[in-house]
Order: C-alpha cells, then structure tokens, then sequence
C-alpha cells in the first residue's frame, strides 16, 4: 500500500502535559463522539463527578476526511443519496435526549441548509456547484445526496474544533492504523503505541476504536464465484460498498444477474443506468418514462423476498400520537434481567408485532376514523390482548375494518410472495410492477398515513429492543436472529430508498431494462456458459456472463480487512463482533476482564446496533452511547493525571 503524507488539520494550541486520546476513525460516529467529549469537557465535568476534567489532546486517525469518512466522503457519484429526509438527519443532542452529559443543541440538515442559505453560516464555503444548487433547493422532505451530507458532516467536525474548551486540542492525521500494542515500558501504566501506514508512531494514554463498516475478507461462496469468473472470462462483483464497487466488467446490453433488492441494490442500479448517461422524464400521462442511452445492461433482479425494500414513508400522521404500549420500559426492564435464555422469536417478536399493529391501527382508527367501524379503545384492547396472527384477532379486525384494503396483514406483508406462484415470466413481472406502484400508493399518499404509524412503531420496537443487553440472549438469538433475521427485517420496514428510488425502478421495468427473478432465488455457475438464475415461483431461468451480489458485507471482526479489528481478535476480545461492556464500551476480553484504557463503539462490536447520524427528538441511541463513551473517557483521563501526580518528580 503507498504511504500517505500525514495532514494535521484544525489543531488547537497545545495545552499542557494533555492526556492523550487517540481515536481510530474520523467518521461520523468517531466526531459525534468528539463532540460529546468537547461538550462535557467543556462543562467541566471529569466524568465522575470528582474535580475538574484534565486536558486531553485527542487525535483522530483515518485515511478519509474527518466528519464524512469513508461511506459519506464527497468522492462518490452524485447521483447517490441517502434514504432519509433532510428533516430526518442530526447530528445533534436535543433536550429529547436522556443522557448524564450536557445536551449541546445544532442545526438539523435541513436546518443547516437553511442557515447556509441565509447567511447565517458564513464559515461555510461550497466549491462544488451541484452541492450549492442542492442547498439552495433542499427542502425538510428531499432526499439529499450523499455529497450534501458529506459537507455537513464535514461542517459538524469543522465547528467542533472551532468551539472545543481551550483545555482540549485536537489532530487529525490523515492515515491508517495498522497496529495499536501496550507499551509496557514507557512511565505510565495502560500506554499504548500505536503504529500508522505512515511509518509514524503515536502513543496514547487512552485508545477508541471507531473504525465504522468495514468491507470484509471474501467467503468460501465469494471466492469460488471468483475464481470461476476468471476461468471463463465472466464478471463476479462480490458485497460491496456500492459506490467502492468496480462495475466496469459489466458491459452495455449485457444480462446482468442481481442478488438483493436492498439498498445496495437500489444504489447499483441508479449507476448501472442513469449513472450510464440515461434520463427519466414525465410522459403526458404523468408516468415516469426512461430514456436509455445506449450504454446499460439489462438488469435481473432476485432475493428471497424476491421484491424491493418498502419505500420510505413520506405521509404524516393525523391521528393520536405514536407510543409502545407493550415493550413498555417496565417489560423491557423483565426481558433484560433474562440470564442467557431470552429468545427473539418465542419472547420478543410478538410483542414487535403487537406493536405494529397497534401502531398502524391506531393511526387508522384515530386519522381516518369513518374507515373504522369500531371505537380505538375497544379495537386496541383486542390486539394487545389476542395473539398477534390468531384467527381470532383477525376475525376482529375483519369487523372493524370494512375495506380489506385498509387492514394490515403482517405475515403478506414481509413475504408478498410467499404463497404464489407465476405460469410464466410476463406474470411475474406484471406482478411485481403491481407491487412496486402499490407500495409506492400506501408509503407516499397522505390518505395511507397508517403506514407512518406502522413505521413509527416498528422504529421505537427496534429501539426499546436495543435497550436489552446482550448477555439476556440465547445464543441463536444473540448471535444470528438479531444482527441478521431482526436487522434485515427493520431494514426491509422502515429504512428501504426513496420514493422516487422504486418509481424509476418501475419504469425501467416498463422499458424493459429492468427484470424480476422472483422469491428465494437460486443461482448456479456453470462452466462455460455463466451464471444461471431462477426462483421456485417461476417457470424458466437467467443465463447471464455478470452476477452481483448486491448487498454490504456484514461486520465480521474476524475475517475484516482492517487488520486493526483482526488484532483484537487475536488479543482474545470477540470473533465475529468485538466484545465491549454494555454500559462505558471498555473492551472485554474472553476472559471477562475490562481493559481500563481501550474502548471501541460502532456495528463491529456487539453492542446494539445504533448506526451514526439519527433523527432528531428520538432520544436515539447513539447519542446515548457516545455520551456514556465520553463520560468515560472522561473519567479515565482524571485517573491518568491522578496516576502522573503521585509520580516521582
């Protein structure tokens, strides 16, 4: 790997024999950390309530800009976007927030956006045209790109620096950390070195892995496909950051197979075709139409499901505001106290699923009241108190909710699929262009708001799920029903693309660009003829010269490519995820012990995944964690001053 140049940027003056805290990353979650550090230091507080906070010189170390990292850096295609609204993105505590530090308030995105519009935010400087437009048009229900969130990311560490107590100093070195081992002989107890691909060596009092998702070494599966795409001259793009992947293999007017209808899958096609020069616009009909320019593949699209991701909601509410009536702080407090036998499926997942229907017949039955032939006490009685698929709940619901249209099937509704079956191909893509216009009907017009109240519901499910600790878990439930089944399912819910993301899917599957494989689709390579698709529900298959599997790879501490996170498997601190303690993030080793001065926090470590950026007023919780985190930190820089005091001069 070349060497990089070290770049040092926003330093504070030095401040004097500083605790030293390095930070391995500088994205999102690693400068949200900052912040926490920056504002409880600045508050005064050492953490543990004992004496003034210690100064702290902190260095961030990652090879791409501070604040954006890699996923959310500005060298990607303009085209990408995030799937959530710029009204739905802070970085930002707000008094929603129940943590132990000082809540330190900021703009939303698109309370920046409006801020940079207006003047207000004259350290802002926009070089790049297309980010200006975007700021200058943005709006709280758009979809920003993920350039305009790298610029306020990027903004957000600018403004940490430039506010941060005089008793902290920060660096940032633009690197990567190959190694991070005690140094046993230097004065003070718990010192770290840590060794950069620079040739430089920096030591830390007290280190943080921060590393975010990070790509993976490839499979069995994955080395296999490889290794038969170079024998026979195909093209194999293994899970992969999407805007990382090298799609140059697949060529124009080629059949490409596609496995995942996710949100890689949905980045994937939008650089497959108007990545490649092709254009949408309005027929007179109001339809979307796609107008190719020659340079596209022919796409075919599979997964179990065998349907795209719901599209994010952008109805509102009109009914009574959303809350958890049964995974209440009380129930979640008698699942956590669990020892090892909790299990999602049997335990918890009812109580998920009462939820949402609670959730989306509430906002039926108080937003559109004449839809409901029953009272909202009477109806939410039965459903809390009836098992969530029983024929009796749904025999209640029948009655109360004239139009089928209008109920909620729970079941239908995470498999569509699952009971049908197609004579043939037309079939099967006329039904999923029906199914793609009709989820885009019930997720964006206002007379469908329920389903904002089922969204609402399934987010503050996965949040009140989050709260119980690991060790209440089975292993199964612990190990793969939560970070995968669980994970996979509030994704497919509540975080799939916008909109506007599956109308231009549907009309590329109106041009003819765009196929569908159908469910639980299977592929097999053979040699000398190519990737062969097909589904269980459909006569016929796929031969195609270009497969790729669309999705990200899953955190895996063992086999990442990072060789920082391989190293701590190596000290005994996890496999698949790095072990921390549910509370401080202290790593923990296999032996149970806590190592005082190494912390890490992110979707590598077994702790609940929270992701970075959040929605506003939420009481989300990685600004819980990260304020823990920092507290801690906090509180482990007072003991290392505390140690130096009692030194000999």
């Amino acid at each position: 790997m070349p060497s990089r140049t070290s770049r040092r940027e926003g330093s504070r003056a030095a401040v004097d024999d500083p605790v030293r805290i390095v930070i391995v990353g500088a994205g999102p979650r690693a400068v949200m950390l900052l912040e926490r550090l920056a504002a409880n230091q600045g508050g005064g507080s050492a953490g543990d309530g004992d004496g003034d906070a210690p100064p702290l010189q902190v260095t961030l170390v990652d090879p791409h800009p501070p604040g954006a990292g890699r996923i959310w850096r500005h060298d990607q295609s303009p085209l990408l976007k995030l799937n959530s609204m710029a009204k739905d993105v802070t970085v930002f505590t707000d008094e929603s927030c129940r943590i132990a530090g000082r809540v330190s308030p900021g703009p939303s995105l698109i309370e920046w956006a409006e801020e940079v519009r207006s003047g207000l935010r004259p350290e802002v400087t926009v070089t790049d045209a297309a980010v200006q437009a975007e700021i200058d048009s943005l709006q709280g229900g758009s979809f920003p790109t993920r350039r305009l969130n790298s610029a306020y990311l990027g903004w957000f560490h600018e403004s940490i620096v430039r506010d941060a107590p005089d008793s902290l100093a920060i660096t940032v070195l633009t690197a990567a950390v190959l190694s991070v081992t005690d140094a046993a002989s230097h004065a003070h107890a718990h010192t770290h070195r840590v060794e950069l691909d620079t040739g430089e060596t920096l030591d830390a009092d007290i280190v943080v892995y921060a590393v975010g998702h990070n790509a993976r070494e490839h499979g069995e599966r994955e080395r296999r496909l490889l290794d038969f795409a170079g024998r026979n001259g195909f093209t194999y793009v293994a899970p992969d950051f999407t805007a990382d992947a090298d799609l140059s293999g697949i060529r124009a007017g080629q059949d490409v197979i596609v496995r995942g209808m996710g949100l890689a899958a949905t980045d994937l096609v939008v650089l497959l075709f108007e990545g490649r020069g092709g254009s949408f616009s309005r027929g007179a009909d109001g339809r979307l139409v796609y107008r190719p320019s020659g340079l596209e593949p022919i796409a075919h699209l599979g997964s179990r499901r065998g349907v795209p991701y719901r599209s994010k909601i952008t109805s509102t509410l009109q009914g009574d505001a959303p809350r958890l009536e049964v995974l209440t702080p009380e129930r979640i407090a008698a699942l956590g106290a669990a020892s090892g036998s909790l299990d999602f499926d049997h335990d918890v997942w009812p109580l998920v699923a009462t939820e949402q229907l609670l959730g989306y017949y509430r906002e039926l039955s108080t937003g559109h009241p004449d839809r409901v032939g029953a009272d909202w006490p009477e109806l939410s009685g039965s459903i809390r108190n009836l098992p969530w698929n029983s024929a009796e709940l749904l025999d209640v619901i029948a009655q109360a909710v004239p139009d089928a249209a209008d109920r909620f099937d729970l079941v239908s509704f995470d498999r569509p699929l699952a009971t049908e079956s197609f004579a043939s191909s037309a079939e099967l893509q006329a039904r999923l262009r029906a199914h793609i216009a009709g989820d885009l009907a019930s997720r964006t017009e206002q007379r469908h708001s329920a389903t904002q109240g089922l969204f609402l519901a399934t987010l503050y499910a996965f949040m009140a799920v989050a709260e119980i600790p690991r060790d209440a878990w089975n292993e199964r439930s612990r190990t793969e029903t939560l970070p995968r089944d669980w994970h996979h399912y509030f994704s497919y819910v509540a975080s799939g693309p916008p909109g506007h993301r599956l109308e231009e899917l549907l009309a590329l599957a109106e041009a003819g660009l765009v196929r569908f494989l159908g469910p639980d689709v299977r592929v097999r390579a053979e040699e000398g003829i190519g990737f062969v698709a097909d589904s269980p529900s459909a006569p016929g298959s796929v031969t195609a010269a270009a497969l790729v599997d669309a999705w990200l790879p899953e955190s895996h501490a063992a086999a990442s490519v990072n060789p920082v996170l391989r190293e701590l498997v190596a000290r005994g601190a996890g496999a698949e995820r790095i072990t921390v303690h549910p509370e401080h993030a202290r790593l923990v080793d296999d032996l149970g012990r806590e190592h005082p001065s190494v912390f890490a926090v992110g979707s590598f470590t077994a702790a609940p995944e929270s992701g970075a950026f959040t929605r506003p007023g939420i009481n989300a919780l990685p600004f819980r964690q990260n304020d823990a985190l920092a507290l801690a930190l906090l509180a482990q820089a007072a003991r290392v001053r505390d140690e130096r005091a009692l030194e000999p001069a």
